[in-house]
This record gives structure tokens, C-alpha cells and sequence, in this order.
């Protein structure tokens, strides 16, 4: 059997859903899915601290990245003697996980053996399909990542089916934010799981401030920061709550501002993007997804950020 280490959360998702979920020997610091993972040997960390705002975490990554550092460092010992076979990282984002470079100096510094190293490198929907695909293949079970695919395609076409309006007169504007500050527009899949989920994304790949956010005046806005679940969510957006331009945005005085767990579903790129959807779905259209599906993601995976109270009662 193959001895796989993940350094992405994504990528173990991605190897459980494909059946060798127990082949796995090590993960990254941040793989928290499926349960039971958490008990492997975590084999990264991050070089900045955690702690401190939206702001002070995003001013020490871009020092990091500005001195072509990676974000995270591998424990390049420990690696070697779990002897993986398959070594699964990404290449596309340096912030999100170790990078290819990372792992393939640890490979040449100090591993034994020839470990095959597959980068993952997500930029869309259909290209998290392909990634399956490629994990799977690495495995020498394509048959198994063309299920998976099916399984996942299949499923977010009933969740569009169901609930996207007809007339996109009726389709919501939304800005999905995946950082609070300084105010970043979600990129790569999340415009197309925002489509599929009856709404039009704006302010997407975009960083700005919330000058910019009013120029798009979305009908919603979903905050889904990365590496964030509901509650530090929750606390970041206090820097937004406090800003009087953030009280004049229409999608905040409808009280149609959410909160979602962006950690464990929208910065994922693996099959659980279907769920995502799910989420989005509820979110925009509650009433049709409500009356399509018997299940609701409010409280565990969303909330509503109420609106607020109108200056004449302050």
C-alpha cells in the first residue's frame, strides 16, 4: 500500500474521498478533515504568527513573500522517516500551504528514496476536477477519481438545478470577501460557485478598500476569509462593523451580510466544494433550497451578520 503525505488540507480531502484515506502517514499542520486526521504527524508550520488582526497577519506574509521566503517551513526530518511514496503540495498560492519549491528542497536535502511529488495547482472549478483526477491517477486508480468527479459534478448540478431563478433579473449581486483587512474579493472557484448558486459575483479577484466595495454595492455580501472559521471570523469583522462607509452599503443596511466558515469550505479545493455550494445556495435562496433538500448549513457553517441599528435610535 502507498504511504502518502498530504502538506495541504485540501489534498487529504482529495486522498480520503478517493478511498486511502489509512495510506496516509502525515499531513500538514492545517489538515483537520476527515476526523482522525489530526492524529497523524503534522509536518509543517507557519513562519508568522497567527495571532493579531486581519491586518498584522497579512503585513507579515507580504514581508515574507517581498523577501521570496516561503510562508511556511517543513519539518524536513520528520518527513524522511515517515518514507512516503507520494508527496502531495500545491504551487499556486504561497500562502495557502507549502509550496512546491519547499517540498521539493526538502526532497532533494534530505529524503531517501524517490518519493513521487505531486503539486496541485487549482485556478478554477474544472481545474480542482482535474487536480482529483491527478491524485488519483498518482495513486493508480483513475477509475476511482472519475467517481469522484461524477459524484461531485452530479451533486452541484441538482444544488443549481433547484435553486438558480430562471430571469437573472432575480439573481443577487454578490461580493464574496476571502480577507477582511485589507478587503479582498474571492477569486479562483468561488465566482463559479456564486453562478452556480443563483447569484453574480462582483468584486471578484480584487483587493481593495471599502470605497472600492461601494463602487460594486453588492445585494449580499458573503465573508468567507481564508483560514478562518465562524468565530475568528466573527471577531475580524469588527474593523469593518466600526466603519461608517460599511453601515451606508446597501447589502449591510438589508441585513444581507453573512458570515461563513471559509477554512473549512471555501479555501478548500476538493470535493467538498460541493457542500460550498450547498451553502451559497442556502444563503442566496433559501426558500427554493429549503424546499429542494432536507438539510440546512445555518449556525454550523453560516450566520447572519445582523444590520446596523440605524443612527436616529443609536
Amino acid at each position: 500500500m502507498p504511504r502518502i503525505v498530504s502538506l495541504i488540507p485540501s489534498a487529504t480531502e482529495i486522498v480520503d474521498a478517493l478511498g486511502y484515506g489509512d495510506d496516509l502517514v502525515g499531513r500538514s499542520h492545517e489538515c483537520d478533515h476527515p476526523p482522525g486526521v489530526e492524529a497523524l504527524p503534522a509536518l509543517t508550520a507557519p513562519k508568522v504568527p497567527l495571532e493579531g488582526s486581519s491586518r498584522e497577519i497579512d503585513d507579515r506574509v507580504r514581508t515574507l513573500l517581498d523577501e521570496a521566503m516561503s510562508v511556511y517551513d517543513v519539518d524536513e526530518e520528520r518527513l524522511n522517516a515517515l518514507r512516503p511514496d507520494l508527496i502531495l503540495t500545491q504551487s499556486q498560492c504561497e500562502v495557502c500551504a507549502v509550496s512546491l519549491p519547499t517540498v521539493e528542497q526538502a526532497v532533494a536535502d534530505r529524503m531517501e528514496g524517490d518519493p513521487t511529488v505531486v503539486a496541485l495547482e487549482p485556478r478554477s472549478l474544472a481545474d480542482v476536477r482535474d487536480d482529483i483526477r491527478r491524485v488519483a491517477e498518482a495513486l493508480g486508480c483513475p477509475e476511482r477519481g472519475d467517481r469522484v468527479v461524477r459524484r461531485m459534478r452530479d451533486r452541484m448540478q441538482t444544488t443549481s438545478n433547484s435553486v438558480t431563478p430562471a430571469d437573472t433579473a432575480n439573481r443577487p449581486t454578490v461580493a464574496a470577501l476571502e480577507w477582511i483587512d485589507p478587503l479582498m474579493g474571492a477569486g479562483g472557484w468561488v465566482p463559479t460557485l456564486l453562478e452556480a448558486a443563483g447569484g453574480t459575483p462582483v468584486f471578484a479577484h480584487r483587493r481593495g478598500d471599502l470605497d472600492a466595495l461601494h463602487d460594486a454595492d453588492p445585494d449580499r455580501v458573503v465573508v468567507m476569509a481564508c483560514g478562518f472559521g465562524l468565530p475568528r471570523t466573527d471577531t475580524e469583522m469588527d474593523v469593518l462593523r466600526t466603519d461608517r462607509r460599511w453601515a451606508t452599503l446597501r447589502a449591510v443596511q438589508a441585513g444581507h451580510v453573512y458570515l461563513t466558515d471559509g477554512n473549512h469550505f471555501f479555501n478548500r479545493p476538493g470535493p467538498r466544494l460541493a457542500t460550498s455550494l450547498d451553502i451559497l445556495a442556502e444563503i442566496l435562496h433559501p426558500d427554493r433550497f429549503h424546499a429542494a433538500f432536507d438539510r440546512s448549513y445555518r449556525e454550523t457553517a453560516w450566520r447572519n451578520d445582523p444590520a446596523p441599528v440605524p443612527s436616529s435610535t443609536q
